[in-house]
């Protein structure tokens, strides 16, 4: 069943029967469009896969493009709750989105399930108990690269990220467990596309390593640049610069690079090796991380939804803290502040025949939390 004619179904369905106090209605704000288009149209196609593959006739999903603009984010948001009456929201990836969104959602009652962004303030004190991330927090992947730059021994990485909170995230988590010298310290503009006067930065530095945080296009951009640069540094970031999708825009400059992730199409559990199967057979295409957390997002929401409605709050929040449900990364589990503890890989770019993708080396952090877990106070 293709997305147009899912939506139509589970829309119909929640007119026929749902529509009543029982039914369920979800909105998804994401970005469908613009340069970051691939990563929510990822978690979209992940998400309404998992809800088409269960029996849940009675829920609704209401999908708007935020555009990737906050303002646009916080108008749907209002929409969503004051109109739409949806019981819960997700869908953002960017985070200056989700901090824009997130805070007054839950201060209105409603439950997130946030499939991507993690910023470091909805992590800490700024957590909430009807706030949940099925990705990560922000830190986590960037943390993971940073370890993995000090065990093989880097010891004066050039790091960059755009200048929003999941950017100062990453740099934040890098140094957090790479501890070495940094050659340089930049934050770019976000939406940046024209890397020269970065890249030679990163030529004068002196530095061993280059470590970046670009998501979407501009890390397709940067790649592509440095590559034509004849900079020959050793590359490590996280995988939303290494991405399914980036990586065919990206090809052969990308090959052999080691990025970090707590998911990759290779981990051998019948669930993941399901989802991978059956959403390269709906879409065409492999999926990508996002794709994976919106199908986690889904299958939590699912679970929960067998054991408590969110009317009933207490007991909803409950279900979610459970965690019920088979996840593509195998045991899920949430630590106190609603954020997954999990292990994150070390992968590599490889080609398997024509397809640019990854394959795991490595564990580079093993049942990782977050930093922020011990500000949080419900």
């Amino acid at each position: 069943m293709k997305l147009k004619s899912l939506i139509l179904t589970t829309a119909l369905a929640a007119l026929a029967g749902g529509a009543s106090a029982e039914g369920i209605k979800v909105g998804m704000i994401t970005t469908l469009s613009g340069g970051g288009a691939g990563l929510g149209i990822d978690v979209r196609d992940g998400f309404m896969l998992a809800i088409g593959q269960s029996d849940r006739s009675d829920i609704e999903v209401v999908i708007e493009d935020d555009q990737r603009k906050p303002d646009v984010a916080v108008q749907l948001a209002d929409k969503m709750i004051q109109s739409e009456k949806v019981d819960i929201m997700t869908g953002i990836i960017w985070s200056n989105l989700a901090m824009a969104v997130v805070p007054s959602a839950t201060a209105q009652g409603k439950f997130y399930l946030s499939p991507n962004a993690g910023p470091s303030a909805l992590a800490g004190k700024g957590c909430h108990k009807n706030y949940f991330n099925v990705a990560w927090q922000n830190d986590n992947l960037h943390e993971a690269a940073g370890a993995y730059a000090k065990g093989v021994g880097y010891k004066n990485s050039f790091i960059m990220a755009p200048n929003y909170p999941a950017g100062q995230d990453a740099l934040t988590g890098y140094k957090r467990m790479y501890q070495g010298a940094l050659a340089g310290e930049i934050f770019t503009k976000l939406g940046q596309t024209d890397y020269a006067a970065e890249i030679a930065q990163i030529r004068a530095s002196g530095a061993d390593s280059v470590f970046f945080f670009l998501p979407g296009g501009m890390g397709i951009s940067f790649l592509k640049q440095y590559a034509d640069s004849g900079v020959d540094l050793p590359v490590v970031g996280p995988a939303f610069s290494f991405d399914q999708g980036i990586l065919q825009a990206v090809g052969d400059a990308a090959l052999g690079v080691i990025n970090t992730s707590q998911w990759n199409k290779d981990i051998d559990n019948a669930t993941n090796a399901a989802f991978v199967e059956t959403f390269q057979a709906e879409y065409g295409r492999l999926p990508s991380l996002y794709a994976s957390q919106g199908f986690d997002t889904a299958n939590l929401l699912i679970s929960a939804l067998e054991t408590a409605h969110p009317d009933d709050a207490d007991a909803f929040r409950a279900a979610l803290e459970a965690a019920n449900f088979d996840s593509t990364r195998g045991d899920f589990e949430f630590g106190p502040n609603h954020h997954p503890v999990q292990d994150i890989y070390a992968r590599e770019v490889i080609k398997e025949g024509d397809v640019y993708t990854n394959k795991i080396i490595g564990v580079a952090l093993e049942n990782r939390g977050d930093a922020y877990a011990a500000n949080c106070s419900f």
